[in-house]
């Protein structure tokens, strides 16, 4: 029998959908090993989200609260999960897939000599050997890895994994002793996070997605894509081809070398469906693809597909949605 441990992933003091879909993993890797799962939080002060950890139908919630915890620095992070993980004895670690899960769980694993897979889209029980699934070759193919460790350390891919709902009751929550920083983050100075604000939902999280490529031209034409996804209540996404020609900030970069969506609806405007592209953003439900090139790879993964001047759709389209907003 072996437990789960999730890493919660807390921003601006709310616990954030990826943590649920964190837990829906775990939920079913713990009936795998026969064991159950908990669900832990780093950061500077917690109470605030402790009641929505409680939640999320855990053993129970561990809570990892001293200064500098917020900064996120994995040299500090990684020994306060290390030592909750053998003493707790945890067989599985799990993180969303995010920046700061990427960052942290590598050096976790190297300090608990653990098995790890990244990515991971799926997992069975195969002769009773935990079988992870995961992108490989730009998402090409789908690999299946074991582990041959006694702890497992793993990110999901949480654009696969459906959220947890809330519970009922609520676990018990405990406080973790956190050690004191290692000698290393006196080498380390910490100059501060700038984040991008923006009153629409975030990329990663959105029901909808309005995403531009080269074929807009211009910085100033992606407005018109930022007019559309307020209309829908969406975000804003784009190509790798669209950053570096400074159409728009690198944080709404969509695909392998960006964020991964999965949005309810997907409208890929101007862009060619790059391989790169199509492998963050291929498990939306819909999609939707406006482009004036017939062979453009992008309609052979689209749900409806315009043959078209996106100067001439996205403007008309934008007219007929406020008509029937009025």
């Amino acid at each position: 029998m072996g437990n789960v441990l999730v890493i919660a992933h807390i921003q601006d003091g709310e616990v954030k959908k990826s943590t649920n879909c964190a837990v829906t993993f775990a939920s079913t890797v713990a009936s795998f090993v026969g064991g159950t799962y908990s669900v832990m939080a780093l950061g500077d002060s917690l109470g605030g989200v402790a009641e929505s950890l409680g939640k999320l139908g855990a053993e129970k919630v561990l809570l990892a609260e001293a200064e500098g915890l917020d900064q996120q620095l994995p040299e500090r992070w990684a020994p306060v999960i290390e030592q909750v993980v053998k003493q707790g004895g945890f067989q599985v670690v799990v993180s969303p897939a995010t920046s700061t899960g990427k960052d942290v769980l590598p050096r976790l694993a190297h300090r608990l000599d653990a098995g790890m897979a990244s990515d991971v889209v799926a997992v069975e029980n195969l002769d009773g050997k935990l079988t992870y699934t995961r992108p490989m070759y730009a998402g090409n193919v789908n690999g299946q890895v074991q582990l041959p460790a006694d702890i497992e350390v793993v990110t999901i891919r949480q654009t696969e994994f459906d959220p947890c709902a809330t519970a009922d009751g609520a676990s018990p929550v405990e406080k973790v002793e956190v050690p004191a920083p290692l000698e290393v983050l006196n080498q380390i100075v910490f100059k501060g996070f700038e984040k991008s604000v923006s009153e629409r939902p975030d990329l990663a999280e959105a029901g909808v997605v309005v995403s531009g490529g080269r074929g807009l031209k211009s910085q100033e034409n992606f407005k018109m894509l930022e007019q559309l996804a307020d209309l829908l209540g969406g975000a804003v996404g784009a190509t790798r081809a669209a950053v570096d020609a400074g159409f728009i900030h690198n944080d709404f970069q969509v695909g392998q070398t960006g964020k991964i969506v999965a949005p309810d609806l997907y409208f890929a405007v101007g862009l060619s469906g790059a391989l790169q592209h199509v492998a963050g953003m291929k498990s939306a439900k819909t999609i939707v693809a406006v482009n004036k090139d017939e062979e453009a790879p992008i309609f052979q993964v689209a749900d409806y597909g315009m043959v078209a001047d996106l100067f001439k759709v996205v403007p008309s389209l934008i007219e007929e949605i406020r008509k029937v907003a009025k």
